[in-house]
């Protein structure tokens, strides 16, 4: 039987199936793991890439009609911008909420389902909420912003920029420009201060209200306690700081087609109260303040006649004579007692002074007491301190009169939310005015603001510009011929506000800061003011310049009302007297009526009395950093001369399609004109009437 062969052995070792398969997975792990990692390598890349580089640097946040909110993540900025495109409203940088280290895209709108608002919560520290306000019927659109700390160290600051935008309005300063682009302050409290005292901080007409070149204007909230810092020609900045209450910084920021139209628009939100017009007749007025230093009524009275027998003599006409505080006290020998909180009247107050009421003259009266005072010794023993401002000595502890300075005295300061303290300073007015027959009252002291230092001790009615406000309502209870020396949010009421005295110098604390003060004012809605006196009245002594004199006259002859505190006769030179003869006449004959007719469209729509150049060319660049020139409405173009010894100027003619007629000579010119070295001689104003074309 055949043998079976053996087979022969294969060169390749045999192995298992199992350790086969598990060699091969090892392989294949250790090339999957570094697949996975070089995947996972270049994801990282783009995203970094997408986040840094190839994302959007804006993203749209609300859109409206014509305009839309947009995010600047680089830039850490929200910018209102058309829907085009083609122009910027307005740039806000809001990147001091963010640490420095952290990245925010600002991009997840929490609010979706509402296409109208966006809100976000930005890195824990605060939350904003935007809303878009747009009707078809408007020509504006506006964006209600609200930030709200998420604690009490969040410092909560917004900050426009100036860039290729010229700003208007705010506050009065010390050496006031047009625009506010130049001006640089300090992040301080936005209140009404002295600027007498204060030079650094805001004067005696603000309001939260900034209007914008570019077609912009900003409107603050007034429960905001807002604090405002210029950095010049950079950026304005609004802030609510820390605190223990963490309070929102809220604002509106309106856009539209350009800055006349905005603040037309947005004028109504500012005030919306129908405006009531002073006593006109005070237009037609010189006033002549009465500089005396005497020490008894009996020689205030014979200053009074001695001023006014000089008055007749050179031929000046009717005007005001105007006693300061201490005088009108002097002559008025006014002593209130009080008597079981009721006010008795001395017998002395009832002598009435004959020659004084033959004059027409205007007292000064301020809501400050002396602490030296038997009025104010009394009203301790009495009971009746409540009539002063108080703060309490202690948590629950009892009130106490606040005390503040006034003229270089210790004093009190009525308190304007106790009726009975009002009901005293209204009797103690109309006393004045029985006794001494006279019709205008200039009511003081409302911009010497007690220190904002005091904090949450101050009471109510002191807070903020809350006391301008009150003393405003209680002025207009004196009578439409009252003038008052500050103003916020008061621009509606029957009052003349007095500007902010000036430095007897050709500077912007003087001459050359009176046109850009006169268009601040009249922006904020304060179109009836008396300018400070001819050559400026910071000063107690006559002004020695007569150049500046006569400069000075020429500006406020076309202004509300004429004021002096250096009479002509001073100068010693009967050209000035002329001069000062001629410019009143022309104040009465030709500015007033003027002032009388814009006054109505002031009332109705709010268009102001006095105009910047830019009202009648709001889209011409030129004509948003003239400061020296001012229309009295839409038809008299005035340029007076502001530089020492200048006998010509350049003049602008706004209006592309207008035509200006020279008032002097007759020569007619195009709008959009630039007249290079216009000769005006030193008894010359430039006027401008409009012709139609």
């Amino acid at each position: 039987m055949p043998h079976a062969r053996n087979r022969n052995p294969s060169p390749i070792p045999e192995v298992t199936w199992d350790t086969g398969l598990k060699e091969m997975n090892e392989t294949w792990k250790g090339a999957i793991a570094c697949l996975g990692v070089a995947i996972f390598f270049v994801m990282t890349i783009g995203i970094i890439y997408w986040q840094v580089v190839d994302q959007p640097n804006k993203n749209w946040i609300l859109r409206g009609g014509f305009s839309g909110l947009i995010w600047e993540r680089r830039t850490h900025s929200l910018v209102i911008q058309t829907l085009t495109e083609d122009k910027t409203f307005v740039e806000i940088d809001v990147g001091n909420v963010e640490t420095s280290d952290t990245e925010v895209p600002f991009v997840r709108n929490l609010c979706w389902l509402n296409k109208t608002e966006f809100c976000y919560t930005w890195d824990s520290m605060a939350d904003v909420k935007i809303a878009l306000e747009s009707d078809d019927t408007s020509e504006t659109e506006c964006y209600t912003i609200v930030w709200t700390a998420l604690h009490c160290q969040v410092d909560l600051k917004d900050c426009f920029s100036m860039t290729n935008v010229s700003w208007y309005g705010g506050a009065s300063l010390h050496a006031q420009s047009w625009p506010i682009n130049g001006a640089n302050t300090s992040m301080q409290p936005f209140t009404v201060s002295d600027l007498r005292e204060n030079p650094t901080g805001y004067g005696s007409v603000l309001e939260r209200y900034f209007l914008g070149s570019s077609g912009v204007a900003v409107l603050v909230d007034p429960a905001v306690p807002l604090q405002v810092g210029f950095e010049s020609r950079t950026q304005f900045c609004l802030r609510a700081g820390p605190g223990m209450v963490r309070q929102p910084l809220r604002y509106t920021v309106c856009v539209g087609r350009d800055l006349r139209a905005v603040h037309q628009e947005v004028g109504s939100k500012l005030h919306p109260h129908r405006r009531a017009l002073p006593n006109l007749s005070i237009l037609r007025l010189p006033f002549w303040k009465l500089l005396t230093k005497v020490d008894s009524g009996a020689k205030v009275e014979r200053e009074l006649r001695t001023f006014s027998n000089r008055l007749k003599r050179h031929q000046l006409g009717d005007g005001v004579i105007s006693l300061n505080e201490h005088s009108t006290s002097l002559l008025s020998h006014t002593d209130h007692e009080y008597v079981s909180g009721r006010r008795r009247t001395s017998k002395r107050q009832a002598r009435t002074l004959p020659m004084v009421r033959l004059l027409n003259i205007s007292v000064t009266l301020s809501p400050y007491l002396s602490v030296d005072s038997r009025q104010f010794q009394t009203s301790l023993q009495d009971g009746t301190e409540a009539y002063w401002l108080s703060v309490p000595t202690a948590p629950h502890g009892h009130p106490v009169p606040l005390l503040t300075q006034w003229e270089g005295k210790f004093c009190v300061k009525l308190n304007l939310s106790n009726a009975a303290a009002v009901s005293w300073l209204l009797d103690r007015v109309e006393g004045l005015q029985s006794q001494l027959d006279a019709e205008y009252v200039i009511l003081e002291g409302g911009e010497g603001a007690p220190s904002p230092e005091r904090g949450p001790r101050l009471p109510k009615a002191a807070a903020g510009d809350q006391y301008i406000r009150l003393l405003a309502a209680v002025a207009a209870k004196m009578g439409a011929s009252t003038v008052v020396t500050a103003g916020t949010r008061s621009s509606d009421v029957p009052l003349f506000i007095r500007m902010t005295p000036l430095r007897d110098d050709w500077t912007y604390s003087g001459l050359k800061g009176l046109i850009p003060s006169v268009l601040h004012y009249s922006l904020m809605g304060y179109s009836f003011f008396l300018p400070d006196a001819v050559g400026g009245s910071l000063s107690s002594d006559f002004v020695s310049d007569e150049e500046l004199f006569v400069r000075w006259l020429e500006i406020a002859s076309f202004l509300p009302v004429v004021t002096f505190h250096t009479p002509p006769w001073v100068c010693g030179e009967d050209r000035v007297l002329n001069l000062t003869r001629f410019y009143i006449a022309k104040h009465q004959d030709f500015v007033v009526p003027l002032i009388v007719k814009y006054a109505t469209q002031w009332q109705e729509d709010r268009s102001p009395i006095y105009r910047p150049l830019w009202w009648l060319s709001p889209d011409d660049p030129f004509t948003h950093t003239i400061d020296d020139q001012f229309l009295i409405g839409d038809e008299v173009l005035v340029a007076p001369v502001t530089e020492r010894g200048a006998l010509q100027r350049d003049i602008y003619l706004p209006g592309d399609g207008l035509q200006w007629q020279d008032a002097r000579d007759g020569r007619v010119f195009d709008g959009g004109t630039l007249l290079e070295d216009y000769p005006v001689g030193l008894d010359e104003v430039p006027v401008f009437t409009r012709r139609e074309s």
